[in-house]
């Protein structure tokens, strides 16, 4: 396509430019706060963050919650995708157009419809006290579980969607083979699917611990001010105290967890597969 290197280089050297500025730069300077502290340059800020109860809190609760929602969607996703891969083909469709549906709704309006649901006044607390198994309403929103929820919710048809390609890639004979060879169902899973559809669960993977590490209308809107995340106390640093050290602490925070989960999922799958 073109004839040398350089003119490759050259036509995409002004795409590169625009992102490097309206896209690094920022983050590098934002970034560069936590290590700065009256121009010096140090790593006192992370000490400080870390030395208070709160902070703390707030980082392995969000990490929790990052890899519970992880785990949870990895067992629904495979055995949701394993279901629609052996589906007929107009079955399947249908199916991979419900999972979509969702993701073209705004984050906002399904966060919020959990209140409708979790609410004292919810369809759920209906249900209980309706039945007789509480006298009262339970208290189910600005929760741990009720953020759990609705960042299940939020991410789910991601993971779904990332395995349903890599099982729709894998042999279709890798498991009646497996079967015919006296490996039962969890040998099956654990040997055949897990080590080929590796790659869908490290992109699905990658996608909901990321996005449940950083997402922030539905831990605003269904943890409040109880259940604090990383990216709810972010804006609260900002927008509240102003104190755009502490912000540049917790979004270095983020990033690292980020990549770090990537390149730990990416590991385990290569060591897995190398076994």
């Amino acid at each position: 396509m073109f004839q040398n290197r350089a003119e490759a280089l050259a036509l995409a050297l002004p795409a590169a430019v625009f992102a490097a500025m309206v896209f690094l730069l920022p983050v590098a300077i934002l970034l560069s706060e936590g290590f700065r502290l009256e121009g010096a340059w140090t790593l006192s800020a992370y000490g400080d963050f870390f030395s208070g109860t709160l902070n703390r809190t707030v980082f392995i609760r969000t990490f929790k919650l990052g890899l519970e929602v992880t785990a949870v969607s990895a067992v629904i996703g495979y055995a949701a995708a394993f279901v629609i891969v052996n589906l007929p083909p107009k079955g399947k469709g249908r199916m991979i157009g419900l999972i979509t549906l969702p993701l073209m709704i705004s984050p906002v309006a399904r966060t919020y419809a959990w209140i409708v649901i979790l609410g004292r006044t919810g369809i759920v607390n209906k249900v209980v006290t309706g039945m007789g198994f509480s006298g009262e309403p339970l208290r189910l929103l600005f929760t741990e579980t009720a953020v759990f929820i609705g960042l299940l919710q939020l991410f789910l048809p991601l993971m779904i969607l990332s395995l349903v390609s890599a099982l729709e890639n894998m042999p279709k004979d890798a498991i009646p083979a497996a079967r015919v060879l006296g490996a039962n169902w969890f040998q099956v899973f654990w040997k055949v699917i897990l080590p080929l559809t590796r790659e869908g669960l490290v992109v699905g993977g990658t996608l909901v611990f990321t996005g449940s590490l950083t997402a922030y209308i539905t831990p605003a809107v269904l943890g409040g001010s109880k259940v604090l995340m990383l990216e709810t106390l972010l804006y609260q640093q900002v927008s509240v105290a102003n104190n755009f050290v502490s912000a540049s602490v917790i979004a270095f925070m983020l990033i690292v967890m980020s990549f770090a989960a990537n390149i730990l999922l990416k590991r385990l799958a290569t060591a897995r597969n190398k076994r």
